[in-house]
């Protein structure tokens, strides 16, 4: 199969290929009714009931293929985007720098965040030795700094580095022409491991569990960004309305994570007070009873809740509860 030939017409959408947001990442996709197999582990696939291709790419490209156009939709970490734009607004200063750059110079790109995907929650912090000497992340302006996140990290303790030197300090703040008195060191992997081997002083990377972390004798002393999945499109998709059409069949898939939905039966004359413990996300459905002066109702209720709220619909007269899984939902 001619897979560059397929990919005509079809809206293409990045996917992690592997790491930490992957399964989670398959598993929404599955959730929304997206029908792909992936054959001998390719990186395109296409999806076999839309006009749609999946790509599958390291998390961290995926914010350089959607802001350059490539890509119409991706799934990746905030962090990545954020690290993406930080290197973004870098090259844009280096030019401005250079004088190599005009406003004619200028398209639409970037990203567009849709929504967070509700998974992947993590944070990316400046870590020390737990023994060490270093507080704050001041104290490691002029330090080896390792990470992987090069970007985020230099605009990080360049904040700093003027904070220290009593420059105010704002979200227009220019770093042109700066030269860093802390060093960013570039590492791709195996990050925790820098301030054993003596490469960093201190590094900057994502902590999940924190266990990793511990293991490897560090501490986290600041974040730089608190990160979870998202869901990104181009600022100029190919085909808008389909990716309207992705949005909310994910959307719906995270709402349906979020809630059940509680049936039950209850005395009309305790509806008011049973509606208080399930008011529903817009309101509950009430439909008469056989049975005078009874009622049932429907409403979605927030998943973590329904123990306390199936105790308090009990209190009320509520008889016959039943909780149901929703597979999928539509609406706001």
């Amino acid at each position: 199969m001619d897979l560059v030939n397929s990919l005509e017409g079809r809206l293409l959408f990045a996917v992690p290929k592997k790491g930490r947001l992957l399964q989670a990442a398959l598993n929404l996709l599955e959730g929304a009714d997206i029908q792909f197999k992936r054959e001998n582990r390719l990186d395109i696939a296409l999806v076999k009931n839309l006009p749609i291709a999946l790509v599958f790419l390291p998390a961290a490209d995926i914010p350089t293929f959607v802001g350059e156009g490539r890509v119409d939709l991706g799934i990746t970490g905030y962090d990545q985007v954020q690290e993406h734009d930080a290197g973004v607004r870098a090259l844009a200063r280096a030019r401005r720098m250079s004088n190599e750059w005009s406003p004619k110079d200028e398209k639409p790109r970037g990203c567009d965040t849709i929504m967070d995907l509700g998974f992947g929650s993590c944070k990316l912090q400046v870590q020390v030795p737990a023994k060490g000497e270093y507080q704050t992340g001041k104290d490691l302006i002029g330090k080896n700094i390792g990470t992987s996140f090069v970007h985020l990290a230099a605009e990080y303790f360049a904040k700093l580095e003027l904070e220290q030197e009593g420059i105010k300090v704002d979200s227009t703040a220019s770093y042109a022409g700066r030269k860093l008195r802390t060093k960013i060191i570039e590492l791709s992997g195996s990050v925790e491991a820098a301030c054993a081997l003596g490469v960093a002083d201190g590094i900057v990377d994502l902590v999940e569990s924190g266990e990793t972390m511990k293991a490897a004798g560090l501490k986290a002393i600041e974040t730089v960004v608190e990160t979870s999945a998202i869901l990104i499109k181009s600022k100029a998709p190919s085909n808008p309305d389909m990716v309207d059409l992705i949005a909310a069949r994910i959307n719906g898939v995270i709402t349906a994570q979020k809630y059940v939905l509680c049936q039950y039966n209850v005395p009309r004359d305790q509806l008011v007070e049973a509606t208080k413990v399930t008011p529903g996300k817009r309101a509950p459905t009430v439909t008469s009873l056989e049975e005078d002066g009874w009622v049932a109702v429907s409403a979605m209720v927030e998943k973590k809740k329904i123990a306390p709220v199936m105790d308090d619909l009990t209190k009320v007269g509520a008889t016959d509860i039943l909780v149901l899984d929703i597979h999928n939902t539509r609406g706001s």
